[in-house]
C-alpha cells in the first residue's frame, strides 16, 4: 500500500468512527504550542497532516517517539499497543542521462512514512524535563449548574470516571464511552474541552448510552450491537444524540449541542435514509432515556406534552 493511502485509510476509519480529525471537542487543551503534538526527544512540534493524525486520538501527553527512541530512553513500548503513522518528504537524487551524454543530478522528493507512539503507550520511559513555561496559566473549568444536577439527579446512576489511565476498547486513552461491564461513563478531564457546553453534551450522550443498560431501560440497540457500523450500533448512536439533545435543550445549552449534534449525525444519513421509521423510533427511545435521566415517569410526560 503507497504512503498516501496508508494515510488516508487512516483519516477515513477516524470519519467512520465519528472523530473529525480536524476538531474534538477535548484534546491537549493548553496554551500555547505545548498543545500540538511533538516529539518526546527533540521536542520539535510535527507539521500538517501528522497535527491531526496524533492530535486526534485523545491522550492526554502530547509527547510521541518512536519504538527505537523509547528503547534508548530506558523504556518500551507497552504489549498491545498499535502505533500511528506519520509521514515526511525523503529528498533522493537521480542521475540522468542527456542527449549529449553529459549526467545530471536531479532532485526529486519521496513520500515515506514511519511509525510513533505516545508516552502513554510507554512504560520506564526517562523522558526529558518538560520545556512547557511554568508561566502558561492551566486550564479551567467553569460548572454550569443546571448541567450538573443533571447527573446528580439521575436515578440509579452510573459510576462516573475521568481522566481514566487505563486502555480501552476503542484504542484510544482519555476518550469518552460507557461500559456496561462496569456500568461507569469514563470522561476525559473536564479542562481538557473546549467549553463547558461541550464536556455536558459529550456527558449527556454517555449518560443517554448508560440507560439503555439492562437493569435500566434494557434498551436492544445498546445490548445487542455487535461492531461499528452495524444496525443497531447506528440505531443505538443515534439515540444517544437525540438524549443528549433532549438534556442539553433541558438545560439550556441546546444551540451549542446542537451545532456539534448536526455535524456528527451527518454520518448516519446512509443508515436514515435506508429506514423511514427508525428516525421516529429513536426519538421515542430518546425521549425515554432523557425522561429517566430526568427521573419523569410517563404520566409527568405526558402531562408535560399535553401543556
Amino acid at each position: 500500500m503507497k504512503v498516501e493511502e496508508i494515510i488516508t485509510d487512516r483519516i477515513v476509519k477516524l470519519l467512520e468512527a465519528g472523530t473529525v480529525p480536524w476538531h474534538k471537542p477535548w484534546a491537549n487543551r493548553q496554551t500555547g504550542s505545548d498543545a500540538f503534538p511533538r516529539n518526546a526527544v527533540t521536542k520539535r512540534h510535527y507539521r500538517g497532516i501528522n497535527v491531526f493524525i496524533l492530535g486526534s486520538q485523545s491522550y492526554g501527553s502530547p509527547c510521541w517517539l518512536t519504538y527505537k527512541e523509547a528503547l534508548a530512553l530506558g523504556g518500551h513500548v507497552k504489549a498491545g499497543e498499535h502505533g500511528s503513522p506519520i509521514v515526511f518528504w525523503k529528498w533522493l537524487s537521480r542521475e540522468i542521462e542527456k542527449p549529449d551524454g553529459s549526467i545530471d543530478e536531479k532532485n526529486f522528493p519521496m513520500l515515506r512514512y514511519y511509525t510513533v507512539f505516545n508516552a502513554e503507550q510507554t512504560e520506564g520511559c526517562r523522558l526529558p524535563a518538560d520545556t512547557k513555561d511554568a508561566a502558561t496559566p492551566e486550564p479551567t473549568f467553569n460548572p454550569i449548574e443546571a448541567c450538573e444536577a443533571i447527573y446528580a439527579n439521575m436515578p440509579n446512576r452510573p459510576r462516573l470516571e475521568h481522566g481514566a489511565t487505563t486502555a480501552i476498547t476503542r484504542g484510544h486513552r482519555f476518550e469518552a464511552y460507557y461500559t456496561a461491564g462496569s456500568d461507569t461513563v469514563v470522561m476525559p478531564r473536564r479542562e481538557a474541552f473546549d467549553s463547558p457546553e461541550f464536556y455536558y453534551s459529550v456527558l449527556f450522550h454517555e449518560l443517554t448510552h448508560s440507560t439503555g443498560a439492562s437493569h435500566r431501560l434494557n434498551r436492544p440497540t445498546l445490548n445487542q450491537a455487535v461492531k461499528f457500523g452495524d444496525t443497531n450500533y447506528s440505531k443505538e448512536e443515534i439515540v444517544a444524540e437525540m438524549g443528549a439533545s433532549f438534556l442539553a435543550g433541558n438545560t439550556g445549552i441546546e444551540q451549542v449541542t446542537l451545532n456539534n449534534s448536526v455535524s456528527y449525525l451527518n454520518s448516519w444519513i446512509r443508515v436514515l435514509k435506508g429506514d423511514a421509521k427508525l428516525v421516529i423510533v429513536a426519538a421515542a427511545a430518546a425521549q425515554k432515556a432523557a425522561d429517566y435521566i430526568l427521573n419523569r415517569n410517563a404520566q409527568e410526560t405526558a402531562c408535560a406534552l399535553a401543556a
